[in-house]
């Protein structure tokens, strides 16, 4: 078997909500989604979601090989990008093509991906995750009611820029959480997407902590920060989560040599191969991963597979236009199909009719950061339209 060509196209998840966090906010709830398609000389086409950055420069690494060495050639992709870096977009693109390889490898074996992994058990424990700090109380209530009544229990909250409103967003959501578990207690985590100082992560968590048992606090300073992530780690109680946003096993390191995460993440659009080197790091350090993502289907594979995930991130109920997966959510767990590879199929027709696609997100989105963040001495004010939110 030998890999063809590629094909790109960009799809969009519709939230039908806002979504965002302490950066900014998706007003409309609608955000591109690219994919990229990977064909073979034996009619097999693997999918991933992820960035088409650099694609042909990356793609000539791989190009004319046999897609079942996805490891080997997840190396000749990084290499491909040496000087350059691989950071970023370019991460992502090696990912989402790491992700295809993939898929067309548990196809061409007849096999989902989770059982060629390895995995015994097709259920990957959940948690509800709903990019939700643009909604109002009475919105927040009514979506966390909405993923209990899916079985989850677990909930993690954006948040970072107001200490009351976070306290208050938490109770409430904890109150439905307890609700539909007959008074059994939840688990809740504060998402601050890098908005914090050191000492402003220390404060707001300690304050929060008077009243709410968190689980963990995610990003709550820069992503490389490793002695200020070490430092709110020491602070607080709750555990610190990151890696998410890390290109590369490197950067790692020094995070877990310097005691700075508790709880290691992966985005699902970094992909699998990625996934499976970092959970065998942090193992190796007896810490759990937990990855993330608004449609983590590689991740969640791969998730059986290794013996310290802890619990994958559910975003949304429905997956982005022209995108079906072979997939459910049942007690609180994704549970996943058996269809061979990924159990993705990608709808081209129904994309290509689907409404235009912003080509360039809004500037005031959550992956431009605020000019003044992590340095407020006050929480933002808001408008009356905003008071309740």
């Amino acid at each position: 078997m030998r890999i063809t060509g590629y094909r790109t196209l960009t799809t969009v998840h519709e939230w039908d909500r806002p979504v965002g966090d302490a950066n900014g906010i998706y007003a409309d709830g609608v955000v591109p989604v690219p994919v990229i398609m990977v064909d073979t000389d034996e009619g097999i086409t693997g999918v991933g979601l992820g960035p088409h950055s650099h694609i042909e420069s990356i793609f000539a690494a791989i190009e004319g090989e046999d897609p079942r060495g996805v490891t080997a050639l997840y190396d000749r992709m990084l290499r491909q990008t040496f000087k350059a870096g691989h950071a970023g977009p370019v991460f992502g693109t090696i990912g989402a093509l790491d992700t295809a390889l993939w898929d067309i490898k548990a196809r061409a074996a007849g096999e989902p991906l989770w059982r060629m992994l390895g995995g015994r058990d097709r259920t990957v424990p959940a948690y509800a995750s709903g990019l939700d700090i643009g909604l109002t109380d009475e919105e927040l209530v009514s979506l966390y009611a909405t993923y209990a009544k899916r079985g989850l229990r677990a909930a993690k909250l954006k948040g970072g820029l107001d200490v009351e409103r976070d306290l208050r967003r938490l109770v409430l959501v904890r109150e439905v959480l307890t609700d539909a578990a007959h008074g059994l207690r939840p688990s809740l985590m504060l998402d601050a997407n890098e908005c914090w100082t050191r000492k402003q992560a220390v404060r707001h968590i300690r304050e929060i902590e008077r009243t709410i048992d968190l689980t963990w606090v995610e990003e709550p300073v820069r992503r490389w920060d490793a002695s200020g992530l070490a430092a709110v780690s020491r602070g607080v109680d709750a555990s610190v989560a990151t890696g998410e946003n890390l290109t590369g096993l490197e950067q790692f390191r020094p995070l877990v040599a310097a005691g700075a995460v508790d709880i290691v993440q992966t985005a699902a659009v970094w992909g699998v191969t990625h996934f499976l080197r970092v959970s065998a790091l942090a193992h190796a350090h007896d810490l759990p991963v937990s990855p993330i993502g608004t449609t983590p289907l590689g991740l969640l594979h791969a998730a059986t597979s290794v013996p310290n995930h802890i619990a994958s991130e559910l975003q949304d109920l429905h997956p982005p236009v022209g995108v079906s997966l072979d997939l459910s959510v049942e007690d609180g767990a994704f549970v996943l199909g058996d269809s061979p590879g990924l159990g993705i199929v990608i709808d081209e027709a129904a994309i290509a009719r689907s409404a235009p696609h912003p080509a360039v997100i809004d500037g005031d989105g959550p992956n431009v950061r605020p000019e003044r963040a992590g340095q407020r001495l006050l929480a933002p004010a808001r408008s009356d339209d905003e008071v309740g939110r």
